[in-house]
């Protein structure tokens, strides 16, 4: 009876707390037109301390939509561009020799901040790309012999375009498990697009104004860790991730041969925290299992690994998700 009384009143905790959601729903809103899952993925990371990769041919407002959500938050925000040419020096700082106190001084680079844009992130090599994601799991810097701690809260959010792309380098699978989502973004619908030329031609540009702060991001991301997460639902997210590990144990022997590696438990961690976000926006203090189905394909997709019988097959990792959520038993 007691935990009842607990969600009753982490329901009213949740209700009073998270009225900033509206508010950074209206703002986005004001300069991206449609892409609800894409704002809601945003949202997501935001809540549960995870960063963000979104994939999507040039063009669809991925770009926009990171920097209007920085925009909408009174913290510090950076935007690095990677390029071919660029070093880990220029993302993460470097020493340079000062003349005048003839020492070497720290110059902090664009990673020392609270939100970070990591703007095409596959059109950088290997070694800029480690510097970066290095960055994301330590939440620290090392620059010659000292380590620095990043700025709380540490968010970074990627974009790159599809590996098809000329003049790309593919993220290696590790380094892919670091983001929290991997989210892809679509084509907008007829009428969508019909809005987003009305806005885009209108002389009027709307500017964005904060509608939060840093330390109410991180009593959210408290409450957010409240959620009441049950067993049956832990159950359900553990056998959701060993199906794509061992299907056949699972029923499903289509997909023997078809995945070369499953989900690290990294993504049981992620699936949970996810969900209870998704929980949080929902204004619920508990996750049901359609929380963790909502947000399954975006958890999931980079962390599956496909054979190349699944390649020659065309099958991708979204249609494996789907046909273990339809074979796994909801509680």
């Amino acid at each position: 009876m007691s935990e009842i009384v607990d969600i009753r009143a982490l329901n009213d905790k949740i209700e009073s707390k998270s009225g900033f959601i509206n508010l950074i729903i209206q703002g986005m809103d004001q300069t991206i037109v449609g892409q609800k899952h894409l704002v809601e993925s945003l949202l997501i990371g935001l809540l549960s301390d995870g960063h963000i990769l979104l994939e999507g041919v040039p063009g669809l407002a991925k770009t926009l939509a990171i920097k209007t959500l920085a925009s909408l938050i009174d913290a510090k925000y950076s935007r690095i561009q990677f390029t071919p040419d660029l070093l880990p020096a220029d993302v993460i700082g470097t020493l340079i020799y000062s003349q005048k106190t003839e020492e070497f001084q720290v110059k902090k680079g664009p990673v020392f901040a609270n939100f970070i844009l990591a703007d095409e992130i596959n059109r950088a090599p290997a070694k800029v790309q480690s510097a970066l994601l290095e960055s994301m799991q330590e939440r620290q810097v090392t620059i010659g012999e000292h380590t620095y701690p990043l700025p709380e809260p540490f968010l970074v959010m990627a974009t790159q375009n599809p590996i098809e792309q000329e003049g790309t380098y593919p993220l290696p699978e590790a380094q892919m498990d670091r983001f929290m989502l991997k989210v892809i973004i679509n084509y907008p619908k007829k009428e969508e697009e019909k809005l987003i030329i009305r806005q885009n031609i209108s002389a009027e540009k709307k500017t964005i104004q904060p509608v939060l702060k840093k330390d109410e991001i991180l009593e959210a991301r408290k409450i957010v860790r409240e959620v009441y997460l049950d067993e049956k639902i832990e159950k359900y997210i553990v056998d959701i991730v060993f199906a794509t590990r061992f299907p056949e144990e699972h029923g499903l022997n289509n997909l023997k041969g078809m995945i070369s590696y499953g989900s690290s438990p990294r993504a049981s961690i992620n699936l949970a925290l996810a969900a209870r976000a998704y929980a949080f926006i929902k204004r619920r203090g508990y996750v049901i299992p359609e929380d963790v189905r909502a947000v399954c394909f975006d958890v999931l997709r980079h962390r599956i690994g496909l054979s190349y019988e699944a390649e020659a097959n065309n099958l991708t990792s979204e249609e494996i998700i789907s046909d273990i959520l339809n074979k796994i038993e909801v509680p």
